[in-house]
């Protein structure tokens, strides 16, 4: 049997600060093919200063819709999809736009909470509890969207091994068809 295909796309930092990322492609490599985006290189981002305040201008400033557009242009064949923070914000404006997607796990997307339009999958959201970047409540009735909202935890929760472990319980149980073997914290 041919493994599922997904495509990873980091958060903001991308490769430079994403040791992290390292430990979900040690759980998901197994039972996934998987493909890896640097979202600072989807969107070439060319930064002297690698502050968050010039990082942060550089995505809003144009680097979103690059970073869309190149993704559109890579991925052609239905996969299923895992991002983290502007990788999420990423991947939902592509899937808005006809990126063939068989189902998206984000945690932490920042800026989604200004969409209005939700792509046509299955869609599920993590959210730290003290995520300053979290959509509020209205907007996951607006767009019919649970969210899992996770106590004591901020916008990086997606770095937290205990997180890591959670997350990717919950994408091999949709891979292996079975319930994840945990309970989601909300």
């Amino acid at each position: 049997m041919k493994a599922e295909r997904l495509v990873i796309i980091s958060d903001m930092w991308g490769a430079k600060k994403g040791l992290w990322i390292t430990s979900y492609l040690g759980y998901l490599q197994q039972y996934y093919d998987i493909v890896f985006y640097d979202v600072q290189q989807l969107a070439n981002l060319d930064i002297k200063i690698n502050s968050e305040k010039n990082i942060h201008e550089a995505f809003v400033g144009g680097g979103i819709d690059t970073a869309v557009a190149h993704l559109l242009k890579r991925e052609t064949q239905p996969s299923h999809y895992l991002a983290f923070s502007t990788g999420g914000t990423v991947l939902w404006k592509a899937a808005a736009m006809g990126l063939p997607v068989k189902s998206i796990y984000a945690v932490s997307a920042t800026r989604v909470r200004y969409e209005t339009v939700k792509p046509k999958t299955e869609v599920t959201l993590v959210y730290g509890e003290k995520d300053e970047f979290r959509p509020a409540g209205d907007w996951f009735g607006k767009m019919k969207i649970n969210a899992d909202i996770i106590q004591n935890f901020g916008h990086t929760l997606y770095t937290d091994e205990k997180m890591i472990k959670s997350i990717c319980k919950d994408l091999l149980g949709k891979v292996t068809h079975s319930a994840p073997k945990y309970k989601k914290a909300v």
